[in-house]
C-alpha cells in the first residue's frame, strides 16, 4: 500500500495573494453589509442622538420605534400587499421560466436558438426605459391601481434570467434517463413533473429568490401603477412614512429595517441553493 503524505500548513510557503484576497473580501463584506447595520442600529436611537451622533451607537437603546411601526396598521397593509405580489410573480415567473426553458432545452425544432437568443435579449433592455410605454399600456388595459398591472410586467421583466439559468440545467439531464423513462411507460409531462423539476431544484430555488427579492424591491413599477394608497407596497411606504414623520429620523429607519426583514430572510434560507443554481447555470 502506498501512504500518502499530507503537507504540513506550518510548511507551505506564505502567499501575499492569501491575505489580499481575504482584505479585499472583507472590504467588499463592509461596504455592503455596513449600510443594513447602520439602517438597523439607527431605528434603535432618536433622531437627537442621530442628528448629535450620526454614526455612533444607540445609546440608550429606544425600542419604541420598531414597537410602534409593528402596531401600526398601515405597516402590516403595505406588507401584504408586498407579500401577495412578490409571491404571484415569483410564481408566474418560476412556472412560466420552467416551461419555456424545457421546451428550449429537450425540445429541437427550427428556431430554437434564435428564440433563446431573442429570449437573451431581454436582459439588455432596462425595465426603467420602457415604463412610459408600459403604463399607457397598462392603463388602456385598465390595469391601473391593480395587483396584476405590477404583477404581469415584472413576470415579463423576469422570464430572460430565469430562461438563461435554467436552460443549462435542463440541458444537463442525461438523455439516457430520459429514454429509460419512456420505455417505462413516461409520458413527457411526466419525466418533466417527476425527473427534470426534482433535479433542477437548485435553479428553481435560485430563480425564485432573484424573482422574489426584485419584486420586494422593486420601487418604480409600483409607484406608476399603485395610486391606490390602499394597494401600494412597503417601497413605496417609506415616503408614506416619512410624510406621517417628517422630522422623525429613527421611526423611518426602523421601517426601512423591518421592510427588509422578509427579503433578507428568504434570500438566506436559500443561499446554498442559491450557489449551487448559479454554479451549474455558469457550468451550463
Amino acid at each position: 500500500m502506498t501512504a500518502v503524505v499530507t503537507a504540513d500548513p506550518r510548511t507551505r510557503p506564505f502567499r501575499w495573494s492569501s491575505p489580499l484576497t481575504y482584505g479585499l473580501a472583507l472590504v467588499v463584506a463592509g461596504l455592503s453589509v455596513g449600510p443594513v447595520i447602520y439602517v438597523v442600529l439607527g431605528g434603535f436611537r432618536n433622531t437627537g442622538q442621530i442628528v448629535a451622533h450620526p454614526a455612533g451607537l444607540p445609546s440608550p437603546w429606544v425600542w419604541s420605534n420598531y414597537a410602534d411601526i409593528l402596531s401600526n396598521s398601515l405597516f402590516w397593509k403595505l406588507l401584504l400587499n408586498s407579500a401577495v405580489i412578490a409571491v404571484a410573480s415569483t410564481t408566474g415567473v418560476v412556472v412560466l421560466g420552467v416551461s419555456a426553458a424545457y421546451v428550449l432545452a429537450r425540445y429541437r425544432f427550427r428556431g430554437r436558438e434564435g428564440l433563446y437568443t431573442f429570449f437573451t435579449l431581454g436582459l439588455l433592455f432596462p425595465a426603467s426605459a420602457g415604463i412610459l410605454p408600459l403604463y399607457l399600456m397598462l392603463r388602456n388595459l385598465d390595469l391601473i391601481n391593480n395587483y396584476f398591472g405590477v404583477i404581469l410586467p415584472q413576470v415579463a421583466y423576469g422570464l430572460p434570467l430565469t430562461i438563461v439559468i435554467l436552460r443549462p440545467f435542463l440541458l444537463a439531464v442525461p438523455g439516457e434517463l430520459e429514454d429509460a423513462a419512456f420505455i417505462d411507460g413516461t409520458s413527457r409531462l411526466g419525466f418533466f413533473w417527476r425527473i427534470v423539476l426534482p433535479l433542477s431544484r437548485p435553479a428553481l430555488v435560485t430563480v425564485a429568490v432573484i424573482a422574489f427579492v426584485g419584486s420586494w424591491n422593486n420601487y418604480i413599477l409600483p409607484l406608476f401603477v399603485l395610486n391606490d394608497p390602499a394597494l401600494q407596497t412597503l417601497p413605496l411606504g417609506v415616503p408614506q412614512f416619512q410624510g406621517e414623520h417628517i422630522s422623525n429620523t429613527a421611526s423611518i429607519l426602523a421601517f426601512t429595517s423591518l421592510a427588509m426583514v422578509p427579503a433578507l430572510l428568504f434570500f438566506t434560507l436559500a443561499e446554498r441553493q442559491i450557489v449551487g443554481g448559479l454554479q451549474g447555470a455558469v457550468k451550463g
